[in-house]
């Protein structure tokens, strides 16, 4: 009987949430991996992987931002987000560029938004609480 016992504390050994964690990890970094799947990001959040699945289903848009040295990247954001959205997907972005540049680097946001703001179309988005469609960004725009 003790045997029995024993060998079922094996089998929940291999069942532990560590194995399963790392597992799932390593089928995460081999999905990641894919070129298909290029735009998600290194370490993905669920709001990311939800945004991108919005986006493929029409319901998400990406915005390109263009940068005064004249770099770019895309964001994607929901049809529905607000300027503080888009800035708040701009921040992660960033992070995530300078962070597999530079490694970890500090970026003072409150400065950033205080000496530079967004604009669209000629027209500045200044209103974190506005919808991004009411300055007409669509999905592609720039």
């Amino acid at each position: 009987m003790e045997s029995g016992a024993k060998e079922e504390g094996k089998v929940l050994g291999y069942n532990s949430k560590k194995v399963k964690k790392v597992a799932i990890l390593s089928t995460l970094a081999a999905l990641l991996d894919d070129p298909i799947l290029a735009d998600v990001p290194k370490k993905p959040s669920l709001s990311d992987v939800d945004t991108l699945i919005n986006l493929e289903l029409g319901s998400a848009m990406c915005i390109s931002i263009f940068k005064l040295d004249g770099t770019s990247f895309d964001v994607a954001v929901m049809n529905s987000a607000t300027v503080k959205d888009l800035k708040l997907a701009i921040k992660k972005k960033v992070i995530e560029l300078e962070q597999s540049k530079m490694g970890h680097r500090h970026i003072s946001w409150r400065h950033v938004w205080a000496n530079f703001c967004l604009a669209h179309h000629n027209g500045k988005l200044l209103d974190d609480d506005a919808a991004l469609h009411d300055f007409g960004v669509r999905n592609n725009s720039q």
